[in-house]
């Protein structure tokens, strides 16, 4: 992962338990996923100067913001930490551009207004500089809190549960913000939230926590097949989560194509530009297994591997997971299906996946 630009490491017995260590690299995106209740926002806490641990050690690269072995802990205004809560958190009587400015007190007095302006076009509020927040919708009054976060130049930027309270359309809007944010920050950004097909959109990486360990930790993907962890199986509807990029655009069909580590996949329209990288999920309910090709059917993607292993799935069901090159692709088929398809590892199989079950997490 190269050099750490974050390094946690926590540990306590109570009042909330904690015991894990993890880093976070330069520009990734990793996600805090886990029940309530399993020390998520205490964790952010701690990074944002907060909380006290009992015990562990933060540093953002060479600065050690907390070590209990020395003695050190930098109070909130210390370290440069962007915080974006649920609740916005943004003082009532300030306009948003007041706001802002507010926290670019590290800059010449001459500076603020006009970099304050600067962050709040880059989330998509020009114009609205002179509104209060009670003038502001839950989306806008969001996007003034991430603006307030990214003006202290923060070495990582927590994200606390930032798209909870809002509706679905303006959530949708919120993560192409994050999305776009990404590309041009340089910090890396932990997201806090219970929420794992927000996790799948936005995510580099998750960390699963439960009682106040990482039980897993990996690529979404990787993570999101683990249904031997109880909060995945409980929060994930069994698939294949994929990275892609986007290839070509068939207007006249209503499809584009996506580059996958599975193979080409066509998908309902994107609007994304080409070569966007992005990700996909496939529900294992929709993928159709047979052991040929068939013809005359109307899906248009069929994918071609072998059968790594059978469990069981659902009552009435098996979960059956194909080897697509390196892809572990996830189906749910009945037991009938097994038996008729005489299925067991190392059966060839052909993978059928209508394209608009080729979909984007958190739609």
């Amino acid at each position: 992962m190269g050099e750490a630009a974050l390094a946690v490491r926590l540990r306590q017995e109570g009042p909330i338990p904690l015991d894990l260590a993890f880093t976070l690299a330069p520009g990734e995106v990793a996600a805090l996923f886990g029940p309530s209740g399993a020390g998520k926002t205490t964790v952010l806490r701690a990074i944002a100067g907060l909380f006290r641990a009992k015990a562990g050690r933060i540093a953002a690269g060479e600065a050690v913001w907390f070590c209990s072995e020395s003695d050190t802990f930098l109070p909130p205004h210390r370290r440069a930490v962007g915080l974006v809560f649920q609740d916005y958190a943004l003082f009532p009587h300030m306009t948003a551009l007041g706001n802002v400015a507010a926290a670019l007190g590290h800059r010449p007095t001459a500076r603020r207004r006009a970099e304050a302006l600067a962050l709040l076009a880059a989330v998509g509020l020009e114009g609205l500089a002179d509104r209060r927040p009670a003038e502001l919708s839950g989306g806008q009054r969001q996007r003034v809190a991430i603006a307030r976060a990214l003006a202290r130049d923060p070495a990582v930027l927590l994200l606390d549960e930032p798209f909870a309270a809002l509706d679905r359309a303006v959530r949708l809007s919120l993560y192409a913000e994050v999305e776009r944010l990404r590309a041009r920050l340089a910090c890396p950004i932990l997201l806090v939230t219970h929420d794992f097909d927000e996790v799948a959109r936005l995510a580099d990486r998750v960390l699963v926590l439960e009682a106040g360990r990482i039980v897993a930790e990996g690529d979404v993907g990787a993570v999101a097949a683990r249904t031997d962890i109880a909060v995945i199986a409980a929060a994930a509807e069994p698939g294949t989560v994929l990275d892609a990029t986007v290839a070509e655009h068939l207007p006249e069909r209503g499809l584009t194509r996506l580059d996958t580590p599975a193979g080409p996949l066509l998908c309902p329209v994107l609007d994304a530009a080409i070569g966007a990288r992005l990700r996909v999920r496939i529900p294992a309910r929709d993928v159709i297994l047979a052991d040929r090709l068939p013809e005359g059917l109307s899906v248009h993607n069929a994918l071609r591997g072998t059968v790594a292993s059978l469990a069981p799935g659902a009552p009435g069901t098996v979960a059956v997971s194909v080897a697509v090159g390196p892809v572990m692709l996830a189906a749910q088929v009945t037991q009938d299906a097994v038996e008729r398809l005489g299925l067991s590892p190392g059966s060839p199989v052909v993978a059928l996946v209508k394209s608009v079950a080729v979909t984007r997490p958190a739609r």
